[in-house]
């Protein structure tokens, strides 16, 4: 040990040889039990640069020092989030001021956070994490890197269990936060904030307080103020216990999941973008509601009555989540992602060859008919008016089927080759002054056919 380091370690905690040595066998022991944890959790943090998310706190200034303690490449990144005026300025200037004394590349963004809470509707909390998640993410690609890590903590594990707990989840929402992900790496949850505060204090650093964390209107503060205390004043190894039921419950939900992973293999059968469930396989499961929850549950359904209704509903009853929905058809339940439909119609000019949006398209003029299918269609290009249109079809929308006579309304056309709802909506028709000339890829219009008479022939042509 050199005389800096030792006048450090003095300054620090006094001139007291017995007490000297505790400190410094306890801080040399702390290092090196983070180190070894980074070798076995998170080796891939040893092999490039990382973006660490600092906000001048307690947690995220103990990270940034093990970190660099533990030889570790990484750049700080903090947003100040203009929520508290002169405060918030001191965070900024302050983990300015720690990357400068550690030598790390230091990125900040100033967010307008109310602002963007206004104008999105959400909570300012969640303006909060979105905004940052974005901005991080938009760095490390930016940059090149492929890992952020928090400063997440056990104690943070404990209140996320209590707040999904409080609004009601099932087994994957009280396994906690997850120490890693493809893109974040939490190498503190396994600590506690009294192991954090021990080790800061002992180091004798500095971070900032947030006297926000103090006020109980926030759902997060209330439980980490008044519910936390008193679960680990009822036994003092509380925290050390959950830790290990969570162990336990994330080890059975690996279990479920296998289980849950075989039996969407058996039921769900994907049909382009759309998943076919057969109802009378899901109602052999028992219990049903609880199979509906896991099979279900990733795609963000709630109403889980609803879902259950739906099993015995008439068709073309539907339940919806923010992303996707559920369709009663006939004997099965269709699940798709929620489309934004912006009901635009593409135009297609005479000169035009090729058609990129809403689908691949070709149009060649040809001598005769060869070869043929459902994605091809051939018509007289003489009974066409330009510019041609693709839209998606309407109530009210007839053509005259090629082959037969008279009129059919497309809707019934649909009927009769029982098409679901959800196919009907994403179809598209083809169409010359509003009339059908194509339903594309699965009936033409006799009124366009080619005849003996044609001088033109059209070859359309949908790219698979």
């Amino acid at each position: 040990m050199n005389c800096t380091r030792t006048f450090a370690v003095k300054k620090c905690w006094g001139t007291s040889i017995i007490g000297w040595r505790c400190n410094f066998e306890y801080i040399y022991g702390v290092l090196e039990e983070f180190n070894n944890h980074i070798n076995t959790s998170f080796p891939h943090l040893r092999e490039g640069k990382f973006l660490l998310a600092c906000s001048g706190g307690l947690d995220s200034v103990v990270l940034t020092h093990l970190c660099h303690g533990a030889g570790l490449d990484f750049a700080l990144a903090h947003c100040n989030f203009n929520l508290r005026g002169d405060a918030s300025d001191g965070d900024e200037a302050f983990v300015k001021k720690l990357a400068a004394e550690l030598d790390k590349e230091f990125y900040v963004i100033i967010f307008n956070t109310v602002n963007y809470m206004n104008k999105n509707k959400v909570s300012l909390q969640m303006a909060a994490r979105e905004l940052r998640y974005d901005w991080f993410q938009g760095l490390m690609e930016q940059k090149g890197w492929s890992t952020l890590v928090t400063a997440h903590h056990a104690d943070d594990n404990l209140e996320t269990f209590l707040i999904n707990l409080s609004r009601g989840t099932g087994i994957d929402g009280l396994t906690g936060i997850p120490e890693k992900t493809a893109s974040i790496s939490r190498p503190l949850l396994k600590y506690s904030r009294v192991q954090l505060e021990a080790y800061a204090k002992e180091r004798n650093l500095e971070w900032r307080e947030d006297l926000s964390n103090q006020e109980t209107k926030y759902l997060r503060n209330k439980i980490r103020h008044q519910i936390v205390p008193l679960l680990k004043e009822l036994h003092p190894t509380f925290l050390t216990n959950f830790k290990q039921t969570q162990h336990f419950l994330r080890q059975t939900s690996g279990i479920a999941e296998d289980h849950i992973n075989q039996i969407k293999e058996q039921l769900f059968n994907r049909d382009n973008e759309v998943i076919k469930i057969s109802i009378s396989e899901l109602m052999k499961l028992n219990p049903i509601e609880g199979y509906l929850y896991a099979l279900l549950n990733e795609y963000g359904f709630m109403e889980w009555n609803d879902v259950l209704s739906l099993l015995t509903a008439m068709g073309g009853k539907e339940v919806r989540s923010k992303t996707h929905r559920l369709l009663k058809h006939r004997e099965y339940l269709l699940l798709e992602e929620i489309s934004i439909s912006t009901g635009m119609e593409y135009a297609i000019n005479e000169e035009d060859k090729r058609l990129e949006e809403p689908l691949k398209m070709s149009l060649d003029i040809v001598d005769k008919i060869e070869e043929t299918g459902n994605t091809i269609l051939y018509v007289d290009k003489e009974t066409l008016k330009y510019p041609l249109t693709v839209r998606k079809w309407r109530k009210g929308d007839y053509f005259y089927p090629f082959g037969m006579r008279g009129s059919k309304k497309v809707s019934k056309f649909f009927k009769d080759i029982k098409m679901d709802q959800i196919s009907k909506e994403k179809q598209w028709l083809l169409c010359s002054d509003d009339n059908v000339v194509w339903i594309m890829g699965k009936r033409g219009d006799d009124r366009f056919k080619v005849t003996d008479s044609t001088k033109m022939i059209l070859k359309i042509s949908i790219q698979e």
